[in-house]
């Protein structure tokens, strides 16, 4: 495999952790993929052998990739993803804006297991991506959002949609990210 960046590595222990609270591990949904290192990590270890895992990005990259050359990115995400995934497991991608993709799969009626919030850092963006998701996410399915602890508008839309959404989560994973698993109603 071929990555340039690693911004993935050092969450491992939260997605060991989410791995666990899990209800099943056979339909999950990636907001934001880049070259596909958590995409690769989850195919090989998180989720099942027969699962199903949609990647949505646009793979032009945000403002935080500026500096960046991207030209080939779509390539090098599907040449890692080809290396891992398994002969039975099915990578699905969406190559839109998360908005457009989330509202699709709304209107279809698709659910996940686990969703894994790592797309656009800009504090609206994320809000939106949040709200749509969590329509998406299984009764005691898990999101888990990147970049909580940092310093993008990531925070300040997930504590939003906290307050939006309090009593239908509950928190399972607090520090760099926050993980949420859905309150069966």
């Amino acid at each position: 495999m071929k990555f340039s960046q690693d911004w993935f590595t050092n969450t491992i222990p939260n997605f060991q952790y989410i791995q666990k609270k899990l209800p099943s591990n056979e339909a999950f949904l990636e907001i934001g993929s880049f070259e596909g290192r958590s995409t690769c990590w989850m195919l090989q270890n998180l989720l099942s052998f027969d699962g199903t895992l949609v990647c949505v990005d646009t793979f032009e990259g945000g403002e935080e990739h500026a500096a960046l050359d991207l030209t080939d990115l779509r390539k090098t995400f599907d040449a890692n993803v080809a290396e891992v995934k398994g002969t039975d497991q099915a990578v699905e991608v969406v190559a839109k804006t998360s908005w457009e993709a989330l509202s699709e799969l709304v209107y279809l009626d698709f659910t996940f297991d686990f969703i894994y919030v790592d797309g656009n850092h800009q504090t609206p963006e994320v809000l939106l991506d949040a709200c749509l998701a969590f329509k998406l996410l299984e009764p005691n399915g898990i999101m888990l959002f990147d970049d909580y602890g940092g310093g993008a508008g990531v925070g300040a839309a997930v504590d939003a949609f906290l307050k939006a959404y309090s009593g239908q989560l509950k928190i399972i994973v607090k520090n760099y990210q926050l993980g949420v698993q859905k309150v069966s109603v």
